[in-house]
């Protein structure tokens, strides 16, 4: 048995999601990203004396509909408090957040890997507001603060400790991801930090039931860093236990070039930060009919979509699951089956031509230059037979380049299927007898040269002839 073998690892994730508002959490500056420095500030943000707080309605909106989406109990009464420390991104010296009192409580997030259906329980979504950032100089060795990011609107997305492996924490992110997304309450960007993960990493003896000491691994910016971290965490845990050392409550680190965590600092309690209920806010109050609002306004989520896809379109879970990886992806398809209905087909060019092509380009589906009506009607022409798969795929392209309908290619470059049977049989005489050693190779046994044969016609006809057809005529005339 190996070490991992004869423990049990324990994994809960903190993420921290922005908000998508227009203006900050408790102050009229913008919330908007990649501003020059510090111009997104105000009395509010900087914590300038007697300036108060007012928290913005729209926030909260977004936070119910969150919560909503992930199974919570909505609390009808929530409260603010202050959470002090000393940094210099911290204008104001704590940071407002919810503690004892948080808006949403006990929700659960569903998950597939590996075909198996999988909960994380949630302990609690909270509100609170962003730090700055600060700007380490490279060249000048001077550090900066910009404080665009003060007062941002976030939600804290506390789990429990229910995962086990570290791929579990991933998928498990990547749906958060996707509710976040498809909810439009947070653009999920890891890459631009709208959307930060901390993992909570322990293990334990297999059969103990007491949990192991926790370290925090902070700021965690991918997919694959958060299972990466939590790896090596593993890893760095047991060989500490089974050399006889201790374990650490610690915060660390997670070095992407090495791929290993160090230690940042000891790990805080809920103590030092000195947390009070903030005499400046008043407790948050949200009654059925705000609530109920909401509740009407939600999306069709992503197991909801994932479900009716597999159920009604009768696709396959891993298509299922490229076509409802974004909510867009998911009203492309749809708007192309409803043009015209032939969902596997239609998801086949989609998941293959038009991503293909897409990534190449660096587009979003968003920007597709081919409409979703004429990908649909691509695939009626060939379904029609009007024109062949392979000259689909040069018709394609000119769509591709030109955003012409499918129609409107085909005339122009006169690719229609060539479908009359005299005029096929015609072809197909004029091709034996210009081959009559291919042929009497054919007659003597030589089965291979059908496929000659059918590659002859092809050229003659520019790839426009019906291949069914064509295979059709061959037989008879060669039989």
């Amino acid at each position: 048995m190996s070490q991992e073998q004869k423990f049990e690892t324990v994994i809960g994730l903190e993420v921290h999601a922005q908000l998508l508002t227009d203006s900050k959490i408790f102050a009229v500056s913008g919330a908007t990203s990649g501003k020059t420095p510090n111009s997104l500030t105000d009395s509010v943000t900087l914590g300038l004396p007697g300036c108060l707080p007012v928290l913005n309605r729209r926030v909260v909106d977004f936070a119910i509909k969150l919560g909503l989406a992930t199974n919570c109990s909505i609390q009808k009464m929530s409260t603010f408090s202050r959470k002090h420390y000393f940094y210099p991104d911290l204008p104001k010296g704590y940071q407002i957040s919810q503690y004892d009192l948080p808006l949403c409580k006990d929700g659960f997030v569903e998950y597939r890997l590996n075909g198996e259906l999988k909960r994380v329980n949630l302990t609690r979504i909270h509100l609170e507001e962003d730090a700055g950032k600060n700007i380490h100089g490279e060249s000048d060795g001077i550090s900066y603060v910009d404080l665009n990011r003060a007062g941002v609107p976030l939600v804290e997305i506390v789990s429990e400790p229910d995962m086990r492996r570290p791929e579990e924490a991933g998928a498990y992110l990547k749906q958060l991801k996707q509710i976040l997304r498809y909810t439009e309450v947070c653009d999920a960007n890891m890459e631009d930090g709208s959307l930060r993960c901390d993992a909570n990493v322990s293990v334990r003896p297999i059969g103990q039931t007491e949990l192991g000491v926790k370290v925090e691994i902070k700021n965690l910016n991918s997919f694959k860093f958060v299972e990466r971290a939590i790896q090596h965490e593993v890893e760095r845990q047991i060989a500490v236990i089974e050399s006889g050392g201790t374990i650490l409550q610690e915060t660390r680190l997670f070095d992407e070039q090495k791929g290993t965590t160090r230690s940042m600092r000891s790990k805080e309690e809920a103590a030092d930060y000195k947390y009070f209920p903030d005499p400046d806010l008043p407790p948050l109050i949200v009654d059925s009919e705000w609530i109920g609002k909401i509740k009407d306004s939600l999306p069709e989520l992503p197991n909801e979509i994932y479900n009716r896809f597999i159920n009604y379109y009768k696709l396959d879970a891993y298509t299922v699951e490229i076509l409802t990886l974004e909510s867009f992806i998911a009203r492309f398809f749809e708007q192309a089956v409803a043009a015209h209905n032939n969902p596997q087909a239609v998801s086949n060019w989609i998941t293959s031509e038009l991503f293909g092509r897409l990534n190449k380009e660096g587009l979003s589906i968003m920007d597709s230059p081919v409409s979703p009506e004429n990908l649909a009607s691509l695939v009626r022409m060939i379904d029609e037979e009007l024109i062949s798969g392979k000259i689909a795929k040069t018709v394609f392209d000119e769509m591709f380049e030109s955003g012409s309908s499918p129609e409107s290619v085909v005339e122009k470059k006169g690719l229609k299927q060539l479908s009359d049977p005299d005029i096929l049989d015609k072809v197909i005489s004029q091709i034996l007898e210009k081959n009559p050693k291919q042929l009497e190779e054919y007659r003597s046994g030589k089965d291979k040269m059908f496929g000659f044969f059918v590659g002859q016609v092809m050229k003659e006809t520019e790839g426009r002839a019906n291949p069914v057809m064509v295979n059709d005529i061959l037989k008879a005339k060669l039989a």
